[in-house]
């Protein structure tokens, strides 16, 4: 692993850091949260500006639109896009830092053609239908039924909590093609525009509504539509919750470490900082973001080599979760003596924020199972 940037890789950021401060001038202001059409659009603006100045899929072949660069540039941009104030991935963070992976990976020449370049030039928008009511964290206990009929898949089931599934025009949707557990399971791309697929927002802790439910009555699903073989999808699953735990929190990591500067500088403004404890505790949540940082790059470094990224992943997302619980209860002690406003009030979203972050992707309790048996060589 090299921590360092190579000569190469310092140029690219210089271009970029050029590049983004030239860009971002002409950026329209952020929509409201809940104008799902409006945020769709400002999203895949910025994604298709991306795409045309060739800063999309920094990694992805460009046989299909990306750059064809390492895994190291794609953090470089990463971190250069965080640090500048860019626009997120938004709508589409499953499209392009999920399903979009798994098909270069596991997809086929066609697949990766029709859909690769659309996802990397903002035309489409990806959802993900994994998790159901009754299979949360035992995945492999999902119920979604798909019939083999003819060239064409028939679907009948439910989804929940699939981020921005009213604005989607994929999913990659697990479904059960047979009976036994890990063995019967295969990962399909669902166009959502089928007939007998109903969506209903739900309102989260903090008011939003990025989550849905889906439901499919039978909804029919061209066998073409499958990425890998019948039955294999919960092996095409570990390749698309490797990227998912891997790499697609790495900016969720630097806005986090955005935060705690802000932090920071909100306690030296106050008598909190006087408190050596309260300092203590910010050095400790501090030097915890930093190795994650290291961790990262580490991570990173081994998808060089493998194509993939590997376990440390699930090592990442478990410590990951909990350093962000901590974040979030010490913002709140901190500011409980001061009154809330406008600069403070994203402290509070962050703590709410942080107690998804232990259950999505992954609970903590199914990392720990992932790392014991994986890494360390458990039993069950």
């Amino acid at each position: 692993m090299d921590l360092r940037y190579t000569p190469d890789e310092l140029r690219f950021r210089d271009e970029l850091r050029a590049w983004l401060d030239e860009a971002l001038r002409t950026v329209p202001d952020k929509p409201a949260a809940e104008d799902w059409a409006s945020r769709r659009a400002y999203d895949t603006d910025w994604q298709r500006r991306l795409f045309d100045a060739g800063y999309a899929g920094i990694d992805w072949p460009p046989a299909y639109g990306g750059r064809g660069s390492t895994p190291t540039e794609q953090l470089l941009f990463l971190e250069e896009t965080t640090r500048a104030g860019a626009p997120y991935v938004g709508v589409n963070f499953v499209g392009l830092l999920h399903a979009g992976p798994t098909i270069v990976a596991e997809g086929n020449d066609e697949q990766r053609a029709r859909h690769l370049p659309r996802i990397l030039s903002g035309e489409e928008v990806w959802c993900q239908g994994f998790s159901e009511p009754g299979a949360g964290s035992d995945l492999a206990s999902l119920q979604t039924k798909a019939v083999h009929d003819g060239d064409h898949y028939v679907v009948n089931g439910s989804k929940i909590w699939t981020s921005f599934a009213q604005v989607a025009d994929f999913c990659e949707l697990l479904v059960r093609t047979d009976s036994p557990k890990h063995k019967g399971i295969t990962w399909l791309i669902c166009p959502m525009d089928c007939d007998g697929i109903d969506v209903r927002p739900m309102k989260t802790i903090q008011g939003s509504s990025e989550f849905s439910e889906v439901f499919f009555n039978d909804v029919r699903i061209p066998v073409t539509n499958r990425v890998g073989d019948e039955n294999d999808g919960w092996r095409v699953a570990m390749v698309t919750f490797s990227f998912e735990r891997g790499t697609a929190f790495v900016s969720e990591l630097l806005d986090s470490m955005q935060l705690l500067r802000r932090l920071v500088a909100l306690c030296k403004r106050s008598a909190r900082f006087d408190d050596a404890g309260i300092r203590r505790e910010l050095a400790h949540v501090s030097c915890d973001l930093d190795a994650l940082w290291a961790l990262t790059k580490r991570n990173v470094t081994q998808a060089e080599r493998a194509g993939v990224p590997g376990p440390g992943g699930s090592v990442f997302k478990l410590h990951y979760s909990e350093v962000r619980h901590r974040l979030g209860d010490l913002a709140m002690r901190v500011l409980d003596p001061i009154t809330l406003d406008g600069e403070t009030e994203e402290h509070v979203r962050g703590w709410m924020h942080a107690m998804s972050i232990t259950i999505a992707a992954g609970t903590s309790q199914i990392q720990r199972n992932i790392l014991s048996e994986r890494v360390l060589g458990l039993p069950r």
